[in-house]
């Protein structure tokens, strides 16, 4: 059985909102350098039990692609509490992925709140 979840626009929210912890591999049937990380993504998959592993066939989601801004594949997401903490495109070798999966293990996501929220605060949104 796979330890990844196939995500789409009806699942997509309920997924990330029930999860403390979700990873999301953007991807497409067509893109080589997906094909190659498809199996280092189901590695740590099964390796990181506790976390949930999605992907998104960009090819039969669109709109969630667009949603997110993807512009090129594999893209792979990270998203703790309903937050990206991570977003960068290109297939990661195994060991820089454990290395990520570990970095976001240990972010401190009350910190992370509060620099998006001074972030979205300094962002004046009368444009002066």
């Amino acid at each position: 059985m796979s330890s990844t979840v196939e995500l789409t626009k009806e699942n997509f929210d309920q997924t990330v909102t029930e999860n403390g912890f979700v990873l999301i591999d953007f991807w497409a049937a067509w893109c080589g350098p997906c094909r190659q990380f498809a199996p280092v993504y189901e590695k740590a998959a099964e390796a990181n039990p506790d976390l949930v592993f999605g992907k998104v066939d960009t090819e039969a989601q669109p709109e969630l692609a667009a949603a997110f801004g993807i512009q090129s594949i594999p893209t792979l997401m990270i998203v703790r509490d309903q937050v990206a903490v991570f977003a960068q495109p290109g297939a990661l070798p195994e060991p820089a992925l454990a290395d990520l999966i570990g970095q976001a293990r240990k972010l401190d996501m009350d910190e992370v709140r509060k620099s998006v929220a001074e972030q979205q605060a300094g962002a004046d949104p009368k444009g002066e």
